[in-house]
């Protein structure tokens, strides 16, 4: 399994509460990439711009990939969401 896939598969664990359905099969994430070094580039989209569980589920994305063997570093885009500004910074924080 390439880094990628395992990202990819790390990231089927991750269910939108609201229909209980993955992520990846809603498809909120894209313009997955992750160099040789480890580093995962994602952007996050959630399934509406007033998205309740639109936080939840940014964090939920980082912490899983950044779980995912092989990742060194997560950076999380987030677009199509009003609050995007605001959950990015949240989750710079969140290092």
């Amino acid at each position: 399994m390439t880094p990628k896939e395992k990202v990819e598969d790390a990231l089927r664990g991750v269910i939108d509460p609201g229909t209980n359905l993955d992520i990846m099969r809603m498809k909120l994430v894209r313009d997955l990439s992750i160099d040789q070094d480890g580093r995962v580039s994602l952007t996050f989209r959630p399934s509406s711009p007033v998205c309740p569980m639109a936080f939840k589920l940014a964090y939920d994305i980082k912490k899983a990939v950044r779980q995912t063997q092989g990742v060194n570093e997560v950076e999380v885009k987030v677009a199509g969401y009003n609050r995007a500004d605001e959950l990015m910074e949240v989750l710079r924080q969140a290092g």
